[in-house]
């Protein structure tokens, strides 16, 4: 016998539980349905040997959004907050160099030369006009600075949120601030300042946080707060769509085989996945989606004494520019960063290999890659000995990237799901993968719903 519900959500990683949450809070019997055996998806956090390990993402910028979901899971409390000025590093000529992070260590820095820094006056003063077609990172920071801004700043910031090619990604639906600036100022800098006058409510400047047992809290709150109404080990097998305009899903998991139907239907799954599950539907959604690429990732976490270490690894970590030649993209100091993250006398450092630009490398060995970090970060930090402990994670498909045609793609999706009433998406890939955002998003899909349920 087949069970009705107002809402089913298909995933349960962070955008599909903040989604059923939301709904659930409003008075819809929302239930979600997640493949694996456990909720989370990338978000993972485990203590071994007195490490506590972040498998996926190693923290979360602060968002309004964020910070009253918290309230409302009760888990305010639990919140930690990075060092306020932890500085940031990036590898230039095999020396850790400071990131200037305000206007005056900009053009007081001398990591980016005085063409670099003229351009960007000429920015302030002057008039520009971003290109009618999607323009790639690279080719708008060549067009309005420097190459050499883009090989020590922008490619290094790049490979570390997104772990992407900057010569493939594009602008306009990675930092869509920065275009919407131009375009409607001829000026990157007056156009941000445009932009936070309009903003509403008191300026504030996000903060790097955690929970004290790992980033899996916010899972953890809100996977106790749905209770029943989620399950795990629950297979999508079929998708069909009923004369009353309703779904129904066929479930296997556990042994076990039912069925839910639903007027809302709301797909948190990976897109290649969603447009698979929804091609009987129509063809449309598996064309859109399927191809949207994701870059491998390995997480490497490597634990060493202390007095191992010469580097006072006072600070965030580093990037690494890809004119560099190693494979590392950038390295997290979890243990200067937060308490609690090694044992007495330890430090924790997190790795990140792979990506867009070198895919073989999630294809290694745990030990290889193991190996590999050490051997590269060894020399920057001036490390003797061996680590005592080590953690590899690989990701095959751990970051979306938004590549040029993005924005074309979501525009299609958007005129799709209207002939398809209904349905909704929700996703990391569909506007950023940042766990701030994705909780954005996954409450404005749960409003959507909301309303179109209420009518």
């Amino acid at each position: 016998m087949t069970r009705h519900v107002p809402a089913l959500v298909i995933g349960g990683g962070i955008s599909g539980l903040v989604c059923a949450y939301a709904l659930r809070k409003t008075g819809i019997d929302a239930q979600l349905l997640e493949a694996a055996p456990r909720p989370g998806g990338v978000i993972q956090s485990i203590t071994r040997d007195g490490f506590l390990l972040e498998l996926g993402p190693q923290s979360f910028s602060s968002t309004p959004a964020l910070r009253q979901l918290c309230a409302e899971l009760g888990i305010t409390n639990e919140i930690i907050e990075a060092p306020l000025h932890a500085p940031r590093y990036v590898l230039i000529d095999g020396t850790l160099r400071p990131v200037p992070l305000s206007p005056l260590a900009f053009f007081t820095s001398s990591l980016i030369d005085a063409s670099t820094k003229w351009a960007l006056l000429r920015d302030v003063f002057g008039k520009s006009t971003p290109p009618d077609a999607d323009e790639s990172i690279a080719e708008f920071t060549r067009r309005k600075f420097s190459a050499q801004l883009l090989d020590r700043l922008v490619g290094p910031f790049v490979s570390g949120v997104y772990a992407g090619d900057p010569e493939r990604l594009s602008v306009r639906s990675t930092f869509s601030q920065l275009y919407e600036a131009e375009k409607s100022s001829g000026s990157i800098v007056r156009g941000m300042l445009r932009l936070a006058k309009t903003k509403k409510g008191p300026r504030e400047h996000p903060t790097l946080q955690t929970f004290r047992s790992g980033t899996e809290a916010l899972v953890r709150a809100l996977s106790t707060n749905l209770g029943a109404a989620m399950r795990t080990n629950a297979k999508i097998i079929r998708l069909t769509k009923n004369p009353d305009a309703s779904f129904t899903v066929q479930i296997e998991g556990e042994g076990n085989s039912d069925s839910l139907s639903a007027k809302a239907l709301i797909l948190a799954i990976p897109p290649d996945t969603a447009g698979r599950l929804l091609a009987d539907l129509d063809s449309s959604f598996e064309s859109l989606l399927g191809p949207v690429e994701f870059a491998a990732v390995a997480v490497v976490s490597l634990g060493y004494p202390k007095s191992a270490i010469t580097h006072s690894l006072d600070g965030f970590g580093f990037l690494v520019p890809r004119s560099a030649g190693l494979r590392v993209l950038g390295t997290v100091w979890n243990s200067s960063l937060f308490p609690g993250r090694a044992p007495d006398g330890h430090a924790l450092l997190t790795s990140f290999v792979g990506g867009t630009t070198d895919p073989a490398a999630a294809k290694l060995t745990p030990d290889n890659l193991a190996a590999l970090v050490h051997r590269e970060i060894a020399s920057i930090l001036s490390i003797n000995p061996e680590p005592t402990f080590s953690n590899v994670t690989i990701w095959p498909r751990a970051l979306p990237q938004f590549n040029l045609g993005h924005a074309a793609r979501l525009a299609a999706l958007a005129t799709l799901l209207k002939s398809n009433p209904g349905i909704w998406l929700t996703g990391n890939y569909l506007r950023s993968p940042a766990i701030g955002s994705c909780v954005e998003q996954a409450l404005a899909t749960a409003e959507e719903v909301a309303k179109r349920l209420a009518q």
